[in-house]
């Protein structure tokens, strides 16, 4: 079973076992305690697709190696300066960036390599929530996987 496949059945037991209006971060925290604690048997499965790539991954890396980080807020100056000097500090590049201002309105998308990272996806999705209060904005992280299987619910 593909790893993306094995994180899905995981999160739609656990949005099961709690209901739909459980707590983002508990739910993504449970998976992942969960999928590290099988990931060496699964691992031992294979989880290569046809073209001996793991589900969802690209020829740049697998969609563990990516983060999804969105930000939103009133616009001003320095949020996208922020953002990007996290990621710059912990070896991360930016694969793709998408960002938009409506109305003073922020958003932005950004997708992240941290195959580099010296620090944990949770140490990022830490300082991106003091970044964001720094900010005066949200800013949420989180693994590509995990962002792909949560939202097939």
């Amino acid at each position: 079973m593909a790893n993306e496949e094995l994180i899905y059945r995981i999160t739609r037991a656990v949005y099961g076992r709690l209901g739909k209006e459980a707590d983002e971060r508990l739910v993504e925290g449970l998976v992942t305690d969960i999928y590290q604690a099988v990931e060496p048997l699964a691992g031992a499965n294979g989880g290569a697709g046809r073209d001996g790539l793991e589900q969802g991954a690209t020829r740049g890396g697998s969609s563990a190696d990516r983060l999804i980080v969105s930000v939103f807020g009133v616009d001003h100056p320095g949020i996208v300066a922020g953002v990007s000097q996290i990621l710059a500090e912990a070896r991360c590049s930016i694969i793709d960036i998408n960002q938009t201002v409506v109305q003073g309105k922020f958003a932005m998308v950004i997708v992240a390599d941290i195959s580099r990272a010296g620090e944990s996806a949770a140490a990022l999705k830490d300082r991106f929530r003091g970044e964001g209060e720094r900010l005066g904005v949200r800013i949420y992280a989180q693994r590509e996987d995990l962002f792909n299987a949560m939202h097939r619910i």
